[in-house]
């Protein structure tokens, strides 16, 4: 998802100038270890050494990091979201046709990331407003947007309604699966994937954004916090800091709509190839 840029930002202390990497090296990286992670995820069952999902951790930190600098730099932030949206709702429907044209009872595909970047850029425009409200002195528009804050939360009730439903033995699964795919469509924080700390992640990125340590601190922590947790190798997320530290400021030389398809149609190959292989 790559961004314009209107005007040429200050590049931060921790970077090397142009000689560093750019915003379209760094989705470029995070998408070349995003395939060696997904392989796991469709031959887990044939084996597929572990090595390749622990190497995919650093993906969605180098995705969260790019999509918060091309939120600040994108001409129309509401076209920005409607693009995320639309996307978001194509992978829900897309993975759903997939699996019940194809069954695969080793896989079950829950990816949409899209979801993930459409609800933290949700809440980075609401920073924004709240900022802005603030600096403002306008009392309206800051509590305007934090009660737009609760709309991703508040979102996650016609998934709430389905999940009661379910245990309604008399409900055909055919039924709950429409259901649950049609509560899908609604991003909400329940069913982002990476969970709501990815989000968060995303939004911290944002805020802190023009402050390459803060940002990198913000990602060692959540990544402690996870090994503390019992995270597992998630953990590992901390290895996106490397990359982000070489981060030089710059576009890059890159294709707006790549991500936009080559995320879904990569999923769907590896997919089908499980689909012959296990």
């Amino acid at each position: 998802m790559n961004h314009p840029v209107l005007t040429q930002p200050r590049v931060p202390s921790l970077t090397l100038g142009r000689l560093g990497l750019s915003a379209a090296a760094l989705k470029f990286l995070a998408a070349a270890l995003m395939v060696l992670d997904h392989i796991h995820q469709m031959f887990a069952a044939a084996g597929a050494s572990v090595g390749l999902t622990m190497a995919g951790r650093a993906v969605f930190p180098l995705f969260l990091f790019a999509a918060a600098e091309s939120f600040y730099h994108t001409r129309s932030k509401k076209r920005y979201l409607q693009r995320l949206l639309f996307a978001s709702w194509g992978m829900t429907l897309f993975t759903f046709v997939l699996q019940q044209v194809f069954p695969n009872d080793d896989v079950v595909l829950m990816n949409n990331a899209f979801r993930t970047f459409f609800v933290a850029g949700l809440y980075m425009l609401f920073w924004d407003h709240l900022r802005d409200g603030v600096k403002k002195k306008a009392p309206k528009q800051a509590i305007q947007a934090l009660l737009g804050c609760l709309i991703p939360v508040l979102c996650a009730f016609p998934l709430y309604l389905v999940t009661l439903l379910s245990a309604n033995e008399s409900v055909p699964g055919s039924v709950i699966r429409l259901l649950a795919t049609a509560a899908l469509l609604i991003p909400n924080l329940l069913v982002l994937e990476g969970g709501p700390a990815m989000a968060a992640l995303g939004v911290a990125f944002y805020i802190l954004r023009g402050h390459r340590v803060l940002q990198i601190t913000a990602l060692v922590l959540l990544s402690v916090l996870v090994y503390l947790t019992g995270g597992g190798f998630q953990c590992l997320m901390g290895l996106a800091a490397l990359p982000i530290a070489l981060y030089n400021g710059q576009k890059g030389r890159g294709s707006k709509t790549f991500f936009y398809v080559f995320y879904p149609a990569h999923i769907g190959v590896l997919y089908l190839l499980s689909c012959l292989v296990l």
